[in-house]
């Protein structure tokens, strides 16, 4: 179950309240020293160059900074007609509150950052656990909490109302309404961008979520930690995403060498298991069943241990976020600041990105459910090896990356090689400065006529190569360079993309001989492109005498420079269609 329609009620800090009725950066009100909300509301705001880029701190330092942040936060579960000015002035008897929003997901939530941890620790020790009624509770001390009012007629005021923030994605009506507002196609791939990316308020509820999951899991693993990665911290993900964290117990019971001194040394007593992957699996299902029965919120608890990667799955129901819980998943987390790094050294990489994940989710060639779709992650390393092909190229190999590192950068992790150069100020800008709709149309294109019966995609090289084995899409593993991504796709979900990306690159290529005015009703530019098949305007339909498919395949030909090698690339495309 995809993440619920998180409607978010935005407030700023009261002296800003005047200001704002809707809070577009929490950066320009923070008061306290130690929040990154500075570093990310910059991601709100894409421009359409390489020179711009956008100003970021490290991965580790952000991830570091936002996990701080977590901990100094409560959740609240408000009733209804709370008013804010006499709720908020309730909670600053335990310290000052340093930022706060509220949100509607199973009921209204306010999610109340403190300038100190202590106050945290106050506001516990002055919370009671609830009066059994009709079923007894379990006791269980989180920062989880519940407010009841005393006199709920005092509460009711004019100003207990909040503006209504929808972090939910926009709907294909709405977004359809916004792409018809922009002025170009470079203009629409930003604005569906701003439209479906993380807010700055989901981004902490997304933390703090992480955050409560570890005070459970830290009643066994005394100093473990819960990190989220994937699209809730590599810049990629867009509103609605699930929630994926993983248990780092790599910290637990480390040796303190300012403590290690004399002729002793103390270890902890511990259990052996014959396997790391059954000490896993172990831990996994302690953690799930600790979640089912102890965890306020947690619901729909499933223990999937036997998969390659074990993980335990469950709703957060105060957030709406679906979550995967997996234990020492380092290698992730590398992939996810390396995805970090590609999306902050060019405002295009995360625009294009976003485009084609909504283009491909129009088209169904991405799922939800797993099976034998393309995943978001390989759209997202495809479009990164397509940048990386350009001339100049737009991105810089993961190999080219790893020469630049230093001897800080260096990480082994589980006998692969993960380095690569974490300071994004030591990568030389790209010069490349074609436009986002070109390199739109340019993708398609590529990977319309690609090779895909032959040659596999290499990020770590930025080039094509024989494929090891006979899997219809090949993508190599960054860092585990033996693996496949993409091992799960179908020779007739590949084959369904290709058609796709043809007909895509040919419905752009009539625009650009006859593009509709912006100030029309017909669908243009990207538009166009997300409509369902067949819905293509008119102007554009009354032009296809036969199939899309060999209108592309003819257009396609037609820019080849050599006869030869034409005739080699048709029979190339023929065989991908002809394959079981």
């Amino acid at each position: 179950m995809a993440a619920r329609g998180v409607g978010l009620l935005t407030r700023l800090p009261l002296h800003s309240q005047r200001r704002s009725r809707v809070q577009r950066s929490i950066s320009r009100h923070l008061s306290c020293p130690g929040t990154v909300a500075a570093n990310f509301g910059s991601e709100e705001q894409p421009s359409g160059g390489s020179e711009d880029k956008t100003l970021k701190k490290r991965f580790s330092e952000v991830q570091k900074e936002r996990r701080e942040q977590a901990q100094r936060t409560v959740l609240i579960h408000c009733p209804n007609n709370i008013n804010e000015k006499k709720f908020l002035k309730y909670l600053s008897q335990h310290g000052p509150i340093n930022n706060h929003f509220f949100y509607e997901s199973f009921g209204l939530y306010a999610v109340v950052e403190f300038c100190q941890k202590d106050s945290v620790n106050s506001l516990q020790n002055g919370t009671h656990t609830p009066n059994q009624r009709t079923e007894p509770a379990i006791p269980f001390k989180s920062r989880f909490l519940n407010l009841k009012l005393k006199n709920p007629s005092n509460q009711i005021s004019e100003q207990s109302y909040a503006q209504t923030n929808n972090q939910s994605p926009p709907s294909s009506k709405k977004l359809f309404e916004l792409l018809s507002y922009a002025e170009s196609m470079d203009d629409q791939l930003n604005t569906l961008l701003k439209a479906f990316q993380l807010t700055e308020e989901n981004v902490r509820l997304r933390h703090l979520t992480c955050s409560l999951i570890e005070d459970i899991a830290a009643a066994y693993f005394p100093g473990c930690v819960v990190r989220p990665f994937g699209s809730s911290v590599n810049t990629f993900g867009k509103l609605g995403c699930d929630l994926d964290m993983f248990l780092d117990l790599d910290e637990v019971g480390k040796l303190d060498v300012h403590k290690d001194a004399g002729n002793f040394s103390m270890e902890f007593q511990v259990k052996n298991v014959p396997s790391e992957r059954i000490a896993t699996q172990k831990i996994l299902s302690v953690i799930g069943e600790c979640l089912d029965n102890f965890g306020p919120g947690c619901v729909g608890v499933q223990k999937i241990l036997n998969a390659r990667c074990p993980l335990v799955r469950f709703s957060h129901q105060a957030s709406g976020f679906q979550c995967d819980l997996t234990a020492n998943n380092s290698i992730a987390l590398k992939s996810s600041e390396l995805l970090y790094i590609y999306g902050s050294l060019d405002s295009r990489v995360r625009a294009l990105v976003f485009t084609v994940r909504c283009w491909a989710r129009a088209h169904s060639l991405t799922s939800s459910i797993p099976g034998a779709w393309i995943t978001n992650f390989s759209l997202t390393v495809m479009v990164i090896f397509f940048l990386q092909r350009r001339s100049p190229p737009i991105l810089p190999t993961l190999d080219s990356l790893k020469s630049l590192a230093g001897a800080e950068d260096r990480c082994i992790l589980d006998g692969n090689n993960c380095t690569f150069i974490r300071d994004v100020y030591k990568i030389k800008p790209s010069r490349n400065t074609e436009t986002l709709e070109l390199l739109l149309k340019e993708f398609f294109e590529y990977f319309g006529n690609f090779a895909f019966n032959k040659n596999s995609i290499n990020i770590r090289q930025g080039r094509e190569q024989n494929k090891p084995d006979s899997s219809p899409l090949y993508i190599q593993n960054p860092f585990e360079t033996s693996l496949n991504i993409s091992k799960n796709v179908s020779q007739s979900q590949l084959q369904k993309f290709v058609d796709l990306a043809r007909d895509s690159a040919w419905i752009l290529e009539q625009e650009d001989k006859g593009q509709p005015s912006p100030s029309s009703k017909q669908p243009w530019g990207l538009a166009a492109l997300l409509l369902p098949p067949g819905a293509v305007h008119t102007s554009l339909s009354k032009k296809r005498k036969k199939p899309v498919s060999e209108k592309v395949k003819s257009l396609l030909a037609s820019i080849k420079s050599s006869t030869a090698d034409t005739s080699t690339g048709t029979r190339g495309k023929r065989a991908i269609s002809t394959q079981a």
